[in-house]
Order: C-alpha cells, then sequence, then structure tokens
C-alpha cells in the first residue's frame, strides 16, 4: 500500500509500505478522508519530540472498516467511522478523575501509532478501550468526519472558558481552528464574535465563510484598541488565542473585561515558550486565564454529532482536497496559508 512515512525534518516520503492486518482487538480501516493541520506542517518542518521516525503522520481521520479483529465488538465491515488522535490511557488518576486531555500517559495516532495519511490504518486497541472510534452518522461525509477532531479540540476550550449566552468572544487567529471557534462559539450562544488575525489575505478568506461580526486586521491596527471600542470600552468577555503566537496572548489579557476569561489554545513555540503578563490586571480584573490541551474520546463523539445535526457546519471550510500522492502539495497549501482545511483522501 501506499503511505507517507516521517523519516525527519523535511523528509516525508510517499512510497510503498507492507500493507497491516487486524490484530486481536483491533481495526483495519479503508482511510478515505485525513485532513491536515498545522501540528502535520510543524512535524514535517521540524519533527516532534514524541515521535519517534519512521512513522506514517496524519492524524484527522475517517474512514471505512475492512477488517474486524478477534474480540472487537460494536463495529462491522463497512462502517464509516471517526478516530480519536490523541489517547488517554482511561485508567490513571487524571482519566478516572474525568480529565482524560492531561493524561500523563496520552499516546497519540500519527505518532506513537502509525497515522492516517495512508491506503489503509489500523486502529489499535487502546483506542477503542477507551471508545475512541465514533460511528459517521448518515448525511456526513468523510471529508466532514475527518474535521471532528480539531473541532472537539476547539469544544474541550470552549468548555474549559465557559462560553456562553451572550457573550462577546474574540478568536485570535484565522486559520481553520480559529473558523470552528468562531462557529463554535456562534452555537454556544455567544452574542457578537469578532475574528483577529495579522495575515489580512487569511482573514478575508476566512471571514468569507464564518461571517465574524468584526474582522480585524492585526496588520493595520491595533487589535487592543479595535476590541475596547467594538465593545464601548468594557472588553471581550472570551479571548481564545487560537494562533501560536505569544503577542495574542498578551494582546488577550489586554482586551479581556474585568472577570474576562482567556483561553491559552495555541500552545508557543517550544523554544520561545515565555510572555509578558501585567499581573495587576490579571489580579484587579479578576481575569481567568485558561489552558487547553486537546480533546478526549467523549469531545469527539460531541463535536461529530454537532456536526451532523447542522449546528457546526463545517464542508465549507475544506477548501482543498487532494489524493494521497499529493501530500506534499497538502501541507504546503496549510504553511503558505491559502487554505483553510486540506482534506487528503487516499
Amino acid at each position: 500500500m501506499k503511505a507517507a512515512t516521517f523519516h525527519g525534518p523535511g523528509d516525508l516520503r510517499l512510497g510503498d509500505v507492507p500493507e497491516p492486518g487486524a490484530g486481536h482487538g483491533e481495526l483495519k480501516l479503508r482511510m478515505r478522508a485525513t485532513a491536515t493541520c498545522g501540528t502535520d506542517a510543524k512535524i514535517f518542518r521540524h519533527g516532534h519530540p514524541r515521535l519517534v521516525p519512521p512513522q506514517v503522520i496524519g492524524h484527522e481521520l475517517a474512514g471505512e472498516v475492512v477488517e474486524v479483529g478477534g474480540g472487537v465488538q460494536g463495529f462491522a465491515v463497512g462502517d464509516g467511522v471517526q478516530v480519536i488522535a490523541a489517547v488517554p490511557d482511561g485508567e490513571c488518576w487524571a482519566c478516572t478523575a474525568g480529565m482524560e486531555t492531561v493524561c500523563p500517559n496520552q499516546t497519540s495516532m500519527g505518532y506513537q501509532y502509525a497515522g492516517g495519511f495512508a491506503d489503509y490504518m489500523i486502529v489499535p486497541h487502546q483506542v477503542l478501550k477507551v471508545n475512541g472510534v465514533n460511528r459517521i452518522p448518515d448525511g456526513v461525509s468523510y471529508a466532514e468526519a475527518s474535521v471532528t477532531e480539531p473541532l472537539a479540540c476547539a469544544l474541550n476550550a470552549q468548555e474549559l472558558a465557559r462560553v456562553g449566552e451572550g457573550d462577546v468572544v474574540v478568536v485570535m487567529g484565522a486559520g481553520p481552528i480559529g473558523c470552528l471557534h468562531v462557529r463554535l462559539a456562534r452555537s454556544r450562544g455567544a452574542a457578537e464574535v469578532y475574528l483577529v488575525d495579522v495575515n489580512a489575505a487569511r482573514l478575508r478568506l476566512s471571514a468569507e465563510r464564518v461571517h465574524p461580526d468584526a474582522a480585524i486586521d492585526g496588520s493595520a491596527e491595533d487589535v487592543v484598541d479595535a476590541v475596547v471600542k467594538l465593545t464601548d470600552g468594557r472588553g471581550a468577555d472570551v479571548v481564545i488565542t487560537a494562533a501560536p503566537s505569544g503577542r495574542a496572548q498578551e494582546d488577550a489579557i489586554e482586551m479581556a473585561a474585568p472577570r474576562g476569561r482567556i483561553s491559552f489554545f495555541g500552545g508557543l513555540p517550544k523554544d520561545d515558550p515565555i510572555i509578558r503578563c501585567d499581573s495587576n490586571k490579571v489580579h484587579y480584573r479578576e481575569l481567568f486565564l485558561i489552558g487547553a490541551n486537546g480533546s478526549s474520546p467523549d469531545h469527539n463523539r460531541r463535536a461529530l454529532e454537532l456536526i451532523a445535526i447542522g449546528r457546526v457546519p463545517v464542508a465549507d471550510l475544506i477548501t482543498h482536497r487532494m489524493p494521497l500522492d499529493r501530500v506534499h502539495d497538502a501541507i504546503e497549501a496549510v504553511l503558505s496559508g491559502e487554505a483553510i482545511k486540506v482534506v487528503v483522501e487516499p
């Protein structure tokens, strides 16, 4: 079978590899759609400390069951399924406390287990053990289902930040995850949602699809001043930094209203993770600074349901579809910012 195997920074090889079979407790999928994201691009450029090459990458997964291993119940050949990316162990103190996203023994598809940029993929027993495989509802395409995982991550962040009725929400970063945050905030009852980016072209592309109440171009105006003016001086109830930017995190603190909730959704580069924080503003405004790390199996299940019932549409966010033999073009489209969501369809 064909697969895209990561061998080192800048070295992603598309070629023939042995076709796997489903062992006991496993499923074998014919991959139908694997969405790309900024993490795939970072792996391609720099590698990842949790990924030991060679490894097939790709972790936003949807496929068709073609083989059911011994001991697996509830799935049949022909089922369309979506698979989680982050895999909690289901047994540690964090998992038993309902905090699977911070499981210290977490593993991941496309890292410890072969991922979805391939003709076929094995769903390991560890995924099935934590109910990490979801049957795709009728009317949802494989491409749409592949966007479930990033939406699940957004859902985790917005639940932690308590996004709800009447909130003014600022989403900083107009990439695919920013678009998902805009639509999810609306589905949760936000009164106004503003979208911010320093890339004017990407901001226009995304705003044309998700229609924020305001699109703020950080390359042309001061984003903090813009938000303060839009809110008549009060600031935003929730600010979500959906970009790996320290400046965005610093600005988020400045633009938050008293008792505002600030979600540090986008992680910072490992070699530059420190920001300047005016602690007095956090103190006197009683601000909440909230981290967000991935998603749980339950977040994935509920995110797929949101897509299926039309609460968070994703089809129009898929701007590029490419076959597996163009996986390098797919990653380049992510790096260039010319796409919103790119889906590889083997």
